[in-house]
């Protein structure tokens, strides 16, 4: 970077500092406005005009055109088992990753993806995989101590190793041209650094025991500057270099010294790094931190340039101020958050920089985010009404190069447009949390509606056929009720055809009188009338299996009309004995809560229980309206 460049550069801030950076970025923005933002806003939520003068990306709105922009996926694809990684190849090839040890590949064509070929490829779970940066060579590792390395371009596996350790994170260290396809792995239990000849054999050339002191988490290569970056387990990050210098320090970063850097912030501050990689372009860096932050470095001074800040806290606090998303909708997507958490899958999520190095694009709960690294400004989210959890993502841009045979001479001096003619797709591929499908989304318009875009190219499992088998239930599931109310009557039919879990529960319950007394606990004039929680305070209720069941969405079923009957949930697959009827169309609650039937009578009784007064802060109705019994037809 040129000195005016760094004149230019802004404050860098400090991972300690509890402040959300939007706006520029820089430490000298204080204004109110600032404040209330979490993380970076689109344009169009900038309502106060700032008189400073801002960076402004030129051609902004051409980068943006090669980026996707649809807010529904087009297309979704099927693994046996959750999809856990996922990566785009300078060859056009699509990989994909599954927790049960298989790998598939697929090409990209003009408009969409193909399947080439599936592997098998290890017997347990896979740790890692890495692309060569020419995009012609796969490594996969895995907990069962195996390697595994893949022509990409011939789909075809040509080395396998058995590792004498457990493997933990790996990467390819060697650019074009270099005689070695060096293949670094290292060990989960120890702070060992492993280097392989990827094409050689199973011994290693180098086995390196003085770059860290602890197990290395995250390895990542620069191309550009032909540098390896890795992160051990305590936050601690070194630059180093292959086997054509020696694993020596780069030469051609601007610091000698790691205290003239921010690179000592992970572990000064004790966080754990969950993702890391490296601009096309070999500038820039992005981390993210176990407190969810997004930190951008500058690789060759390794300066922190921004903080993203995207904790729980602020986005709480911001959806208090201004609602980011439905309320019911944002209690679920916690409830997704905190399970995440949980389960320590925030190390599973990734980041990637477009292909102009100008936009990084990372998944949050709230969608997919393309954020403008220059003016520090949120361009798009993606993904934001679906309801999923995205995880790990991989761009793919520019155009798929048509495959017609051995081209001639003529076939490349010709100026024909039929031989060129290929359009640009930019498509997102996504994986989603606990999800056996990955997710593509491009420029075009689609219809969540669209019952043809989950594509089901695997056969059903024991496990469903099972779950099939056992959905037919001997219970008798009725057609049609009635809710006596102290206000009134509601006749409901009952679609037991469509989600038989539901109407069955929703059946036993009230043949046992277990919703008799209940009150309507929760109601919001010109949404919903919300029941079915023995306690009243609308946190309590069980299905009649003890506990929760899963939801069951049908693509004819959906929110598109007022006075339908639905489950009340926490998030997915959490249904108890709360049910709700909305007294308008509610399209965002598709596929978050499952429609299991109509009011055929007895809207006026409705219309009248929205239009009680109500606590405020509860929703609760100051006086109470109870259910007195439910009969089946």
């Amino acid at each position: 970077m040129s000195d005016e460049e760094h004149k230019n550069e802004p404050k860098r801030p400090k991972l300690d500092e509890k402040v959300s950076h939007s706006g520029s970025g820089s430490d000298e923005d204080t204004s109110e406005e600032d404040d209330s933002i979490i993380g970076p806003q689109p344009v169009t939520e900038v309502v106060q005009v700032d008189t400073k003068q801002r960076k402004v990306l030129e051609h902004e709105s051409v980068y943006l055109d090669s980026l996707p922009n649809a807010e529904y996926y087009e297309k979704s694809f099927m693994h046996r088992e959750p999809v856990s990684h996922i990566a785009v190849t300078k060859t056009d090839f699509l990989i994909t990753a599954s927790s049960d040890g298989h790998i598939k590949f697929w090409k990209k064509q003009e408009l969409g993806i193909e399947f080439v070929k599936h592997f098998r490829t290890h017997l347990g779970n896979i740790q890692d995989i890495s692309v060569n940066s020419t995009g012609i060579l796969l490594a996969s590792i895995s907990n069962d101590k195996s390697l595994k390395v893949f022509d990409i371009v011939n789909f075809d596996m040509i080395n396998m190793f058995k590792l004498e350790f457990t493997p933990q994170t790996c990467e390819w260290i060697y650019r074009s041209g270099d005689a070695i396809s060096a293949l670094a792995v290292s060990d989960a239990d120890s702070n060992l650094i492993y280097v392989f000849d990827g094409q050689g054999t199973k011994e290693p050339m180098k086995m390196l025991d003085n770059i860290h002191r602890h197990s290395v988490t995250i390895m990542k290569y620069n191309a550009v500057v032909d540098a390896m970056i890795s992160i051990d387990i305590q936050g601690m990050v070194e630059y180093w270099t292959g086997p054509k210098n020696e694993f020596s320090f780069p030469t051609n970063v601007s610091f000698d010294s790691k205290l003239d850097t921010d690179l000592f912030e992970f572990v000064s501050n004790k966080l754990t790094v969950c993702c890391l990689t490296i601009s096309p372009n070999g500038k820039y860096f992005s981390t993210l931190t176990s407190d969810r932050r997004v930190c951008l470095f500058n690789f060759l001074t390794g300066k922190l340039v921004r903080i993203f800040d995207e904790d729980l806290p602020n986005i709480l606090e911001h959806q208090a101020k201004a609602q980011l998303i439905p309320t019911m909708e944002f209690g679920r997507r916690l409830a997704v958050e905190r399970d995440l958490e949980k389960n320590n899958f925030l190390k599973s999520t990734n980041m990637v920089f477009d292909e102009s190095s100008n936009f990084l694009l990372y998944p949050t709960v709230l969608g997919i985010k393309v954020v403008n690294i220059v003016t520090n400004k949120l361009q798009r989210l993606i993904g934001k009404p679906e309801n999923l959890r995205f995880l790990q993502i991989a761009l793919f841009q520019g155009r798929p190069k048509k495959s017609m045979g051995v081209p001639t001479l003529e076939m490349e001096a010709a100026d024909n447009p039929t031989l060129d003619g290929v359009m640009s797709d930019p498509t997102l591929f996504c994986t989603a949390y606990k999800k056996n499908r990955f997710y593509l989304f491009s420029r075009r318009d689609t219809s969540k509606s669209d019952q043809d875009r989950d594509v089901f190219n695997e056969k059903p499992t024991k496990e469903d056929i099972i779950s099939a088998t056992d959905s037919t239930s001997v219970q008798k599931i009725h057609e049609a009720a009635i809710i006596h109310t102290t206000k009134g009557d509601i006749h409901i039919k009952i679609f037991a055809k469509e989600c038989p879990k539901s109407s069955e529960n929703f059946c036993v319950h009230s043949k046992n009188g277990y919703y008799n007394g209940n009150i309507f606990h929760r109601v919001i004039k010109g949404f919903m009338i919300q029941t079915g929680d023995p306690s009243g305070i609308g946190t309590g209720g069980e299905s009649i299996w003890g506990g929760e069941f899963e939801d069951e969405f049908h693509p004819t079923l959906r929110h598109d009309r007022p006075y339908t009957l639905s489950m009340a949930n926490a998030g997915p697959n959490t249904n108890g004995s709360q049910f709700f009827i909305t007294t308008t169309p509610t399209p965002w609650l598709d596929n978050k809560h499952t429609v299991f039937g109509r009011v055929a009578r007895g809207m006026e009784t409705i219309q009248t229980i929205s239009l009680m007064k109500t606590n405020p802060k509860t929703d609760k109705p100051y006086d109470d309206i109870s259910i007195i019994n439910i009969s089946l037809k």
